[in-house]
């Protein structure tokens, strides 16, 4: 069942249109990610689901109903920011139970509680035991999953986090997110979130949606959207370098590297074709290429190369034998790690 709708959605500042009639929809039980580059839209988008920022066309709906002039604090959604914005002359259970006061829950000391669901949520974040902890004696990661259970306490229908994890260290961020995921599931909990970052969204959502100038440019499962990109854009923006004009004919793509083979049934004609580096494989025989620098990466080494033709390629190479920087490899293309991308 459909919790959130968006219909054409716009918002305008001065001329410029920051969303620009937007569509989107987001199940109950569903965690949606929306990403995009600074400016894309994707903050101001959540605002607009929040109610913290008029609409200049189009409609909002929660559960059907329009929520056209409803304030935010009767709009049944929770909202998480990057930078927390925990209250530093409150403890930690003074931070969780303003959002329960919010709500109108009772301060008594009975099952079913104020305290009690304090200390609920605490344990339910990682936090047993933390509510009389100074917001100042915390970690990135504690002030982090404080404010998560702040914005779970009213028990909102949908949760909105902005950049919830932008501030932390790469693996505190990688951790907290398996996490999420998991308390999300478990919790059954509806979730709508903004984020920069491709790796957190498509290790945390169920869907991927890809703004650019105000408008989706892609949406679909990670899977779907990381196999298929649906733009040089969208391929650009989760990290894909490897994209060149090519004219598709019978199986093959003649691009500045030469021929290119494709998957059967892509598109002919004019177009761009994407190489994922894993589909760059160094052989015996090929596209001769340079070895500008070689990275490792844990599973594999990334190699950026300078081949005869066309320009630099992105590759990966398993660690046993790889090539070090000045060597000379050949190259060839393998076709399933070929995308043919539309013209813009």
């Amino acid at each position: 069942m459909t919790l959130l709708r968006l219909e054409g959605v716009s918002v305008r500042f001065g001329g410029r249109a920051a969303v620009d009639r937007v569509d989107l929809e987001v199940a109950e039980h569903e965690t949606v990610c929306v990403l995009g580059p600074s400016g894309s839209g994707k903050s101001t988008l959540l605002r607009v689901v929040a109610g913290l920022q008029p609409v200049s066309g189009g409609r909002v709906l929660l559960d059907g109903a329009d929520q056209a002039g409803v304030p935010v604090h009767r709009r049944g959604v929770g909202l998480m920011f990057q930078d927390h914005q925990l209250f530093p002359h409150r403890d930690v259970g003074g931070n969780v139970g303003f959002g329960l006061r919010m709500r109108g829950a009772g301060r008594g000391a009975g099952p079913g509680s104020h305290g009690d669901r304090v200390a609920e949520l605490l344990e339910l974040v990682g936090l047993p035991g933390a509510q009389g902890r100074a917001v100042a004696s915390l970690s990135g990661g504690e002030q982090q999953r404080v404010a998560l259970a702040r914005a779970l306490a009213p028990s909102p229908r949908l949760l909105m986090l902005d950049e919830p994890l932008g501030q932390l260290d790469r693996g505190l961020r990688e951790r907290l997110v398996v996490e999420l995921r998991g308390l999300f599931a478990r919790l059954g909990t509806t979730v709508l979130a903004v984020t920069h970052d491709q790796g957190e969204a498509f290790a945390l959502a169920d869907r991927v949606v890809v703004m650019r100038d105000g408008r989706i440019a892609q949406a679909g499962t990670p899977l779907e959207v990381w196999q298929r990109p649906a733009s040089e854009f969208v391929a650009r923006f989760l990290g894909f370098e490897n994209v060149v004009p090519a004219v598709v004919a019978g199986g093959v793509a003649d691009t500045e590297w030469g021929k290119v083979p494709v998957p059967a049934g892509a598109p002919e004609g004019p177009q761009r074709v994407l190489v994922r580096p894993a589909g760059v494989t160094l052989g015996a025989d090929g596209l001769r290429c340079e070895v500008l620098s070689r990275t490792f990466r844990g599973t594999h080494v990334a190699l950026l190369l300078r081949p005869e033709a066309g320009p630099v390629l992105e590759a990966e190479c398993g660690l046993a034998g790889a090539p070090g920087v000045g060597d000379r490899v050949a190259v060839s293309f393998t076709p399933s790690e070929v995308v043919v991308l539309p013209v813009a």
